[in-house]
């Protein structure tokens, strides 16, 4: 089970997506999302890619979208991508709370700070958490309630 062996290549390749599809609602904890990731290291990165790039196709179309059952059709049928570039990554409606929170870091505090602050953001099992290069950590959703004033303090305690 690639899934659960953090050094497989299928992993490395999951972890590319997983923020995004995340962000457009697929919930991972389902059973069947959860079988069909393990069905399917064959292939695995055209499923990926090819799911993201429907949700956007649908978005864009103004469709409804019920991203968790396309990538399970994505990852079982092994759907190929018709069109992918990297750059769909950096749109707002795939980025996660953890990407979003970095970015306003830097706008609010400067690369800087951030930088020395900052040692990474984590995802993991579901939540996101912010640690930090003095050894603390906080969750995200956390983070975003305390606002950057109360993150700052506490980060640089």
């Amino acid at each position: 089970m690639w899934l659960y062996d953090k050094d497989s290549i299928e992993y490395e390749v999951f972890k590319l997506y997983e923020r995004a599809l995340v962000a457009v609602g697929v919930n991972f904890f389902r059973g069947d999302v959860q079988d069909a990731l393990n069905g399917c290291s064959d292939g695995l990165e055209d499923a990926l890619r090819a799911a993201i790039s429907y949700i956007l196709w649908l978005k864009e179309q103004e469709k409804e979208i019920h991203a968790t059952m396309i990538l399970v059709r994505s990852l079982n049928e092994k759907w190929k991508p018709r069109e992918w570039c990297d750059e769909y990554l950096d749109l707002p409606m795939l980025k996660s709370y953890g990407q979003k929170w970095w970015e306003g870091a830097e706008k609010i505090w400067g690369y800087d700070k951030r930088n020395q602050l900052v040692a990474d953001i984590v995802y993991d099992q579901g939540k996101e958490y912010i640690v930090f290069t003095n050894g603390k950590e906080m969750l995200l959703e956390i983070a975003w309630r305390w606002g950057w004033e109360r993150v700052l303090d506490y980060a640089s305690s």
